[in-house]
């Protein structure tokens, strides 16, 4: 029998259509939405402020209620309450992204282990307002944090208290949701294969004018084992991922992202032809101008398409990392993409493909999965993991589209190499998470010439055979190498 660890939930968020409403309650609902919209806006605006920093949520309703009560818009208590709560959530969340981000730059600003216990202390500052009388903190805090500010005017939350839910059919429910009057619900119908409780949110889509309900769905727990099988992932555009045990997993994301990415691009030209047909003829017939405006260069259509071409990204992902995990709990390591990569020369038509490679979607996708199955996913450093040879994890080698070819002549599969390099630099104490791309080369061109000296060589006798890549040559971590050799 395996030990296990623990369980782990399996939650989803469900969204189902209303598919019966009538006229007046539809006019209502609109009505709350704006009302609430104004209680979001001035709570959005009370609560998101550094001084309410790290604020209970539990805590959020008297501080709005002191200057805004129910009675001047017309709202019941309870619907107010519990919008005010989902704006302090919202903003606790923005807190948390903040926060870290914040963590990053200190772990860059304080690296090596010397620097521990001021780390430490720094972080633990950050969980309170005392990061103010911090000068170091306070800034990167301001630069960091966004005030935020709301104009959702098309939403409604309710709790299990403000709702009934009735089936009357095999997938079709009826909720009688609290209204402006006392003692008064309103009547919707829903189509859903389940049957809806605890917090929903009413939400009215504008872009599908309708009603939907999003609430979220138990789907059970699952076992989580003590010890849980490791695997290193490599993010990629032609496949989703690439495991390190050699397994390539949405393999058709790659031509799916490039057949969207060039036919906006060729709509987006013929488009601009159009945008100077148009101007050309409004001081020469406006009756025509007007025609190609209306009928030619309106987003409807093209706004649809785009809908489309994402939701068959969004399921190739979502295959990929279902094929990745495969009802398994495992350890995964996975690449940090969130900073921004810059000094990247590309040309116009590659920049324009990874623009479209859907990144953050992979991100929550290996989350969602990892939940799923009760994983857990551990980001790390992704400088150089795919120009570095597994074997002896030195830069001793080159990549060429698929191909790594090391120092011997032996060639790897590019992509199996750098998730095999993500695997290993997921235990690795001397690169961490929050390094910085310089710091990283430091450590691994150290490594390279520990590795040459067995050889009998040096990195520079590495650069002249062409092991090296010459780039490394002119870093400083490279000079300060050989003056030490």
């Amino acid at each position: 029998m395996p030990r296990t660890f623990g369980v782990a939930k399996r939650i989803s968020t469900q969204i189902v259509p209303v598919v019966g409403i009538t006229k007046s309650v539809e006019i209502e609902l609109l009505s709350t939405m704006k009302k609430l919209g104004i209680v979001r806006s001035e709570s959005y605006n009370k609560l998101g402020s550094i001084s309410h920093w790290s604020l209970d949520w539990k805590k959020a309703i008297p501080e709005v209620k002191s200057f805004r009560t129910p009675d001047t818009l017309g709202l019941p208590a309870k619907l107010m309450d519990w919008t005010i709560n989902d704006v302090a959530k919202a903003i606790t969340a923005s807190q948390a992204a903040c926060t870290d981000a914040v963590i990053k730059k200190i772990y860059k600003r304080f690296p090596r282990k010397d620097n521990q216990k001021t780390r430490k202390e720094l972080c633990k500052q950050l969980k309170t307002l005392a990061f103010l009388d911090n000068p170091l903190l306070h800034r990167l805090v301001r630069k960091e944090f966004k005030r935020g500010h709301s104009w959702v005017k098309n939403q409604i939350v309710y709790q299990q208290v403000g709702y009934n839910c009735k089936r009357l059919s095999r997938n079709t429910y009826e909720l009688e949701l609290a209204g402006l009057q006392k003692r008064k619900r309103n009547k919707i119908i829903v189509r859903s294969n389940r049957k809806i409780k605890g917090q929903i949110r009413l939400i009215h889509n504008q872009i599908l004018q309708r009603f939907e309900v999003h609430f979220l769905v138990d789907h059970g727990t699952v076992v989580v084992p003590g010890n849980r099988r490791s695997i290193g992932i490599d993010k990629g555009y032609t496949e989703a991922f690439y495991d390190s045990d050699g397994q390539a997993h949405g393999k058709e994301l790659g031509k799916a992202t490039t057949k969207k990415s060039d036919r906006i691009c060729h709509k987006n030209r013929q488009r601009g032809k159009l945008w100077a047909l148009h101007k050309k003829l409004k001081k020469i017939d406006q009756a025509k101008s007007a025609r190609i405006l209306e009928k030619n260069l309106t987003r409807k259509t093209e706004n649809k398409r785009y809908r489309q071409d994402q939701s068959v990204l969004k399921a190739i992902i979502g295959a990929a990392s279902k094929s990745l995990f495969n009802g398994e709990s495992l350890k995964v390591f996975s690449e940090d993409l969130t900073r921004q990569f810059k000094n990247k020369r590309q040309s116009k038509a590659a920049s324009r493909k990874l623009n479209s490679w859907m990144k953050g979607q992979m991100r929550d996708s290996i989350q969602k999965w990892a939940d799923w199955t009760g994983s857990v996913v551990t980001e790390v450093q992704p400088s150089y993991t795919s120009q570095v040879d597994s074997r002896n994890r030195t830069l001793l080698g080159k990549r060429t589209g698929d191909n790594f070819t090391g120092f011997d002549g032996v060639v790897l599969q590019a992509d199996h190499n750098a998730a095999t390099n993500v695997l290993s630099r997921g235990t690795d104490k001397d690169i961490t998470r929050y390094m910085s791309k310089a710091e990283v080369q430091a450590v691994l061109l150290r490594r390279t010439a520990r590795f040459l000296t067995g050889m009998g060589l040096s990195l520079l006798d590495a650069v002249e055979l062409g092991w090296l890549d010459c780039k490394h040559s002119k870093t400083q971590a490279f000079k300060q190498l050989l003056i030490e050799m």
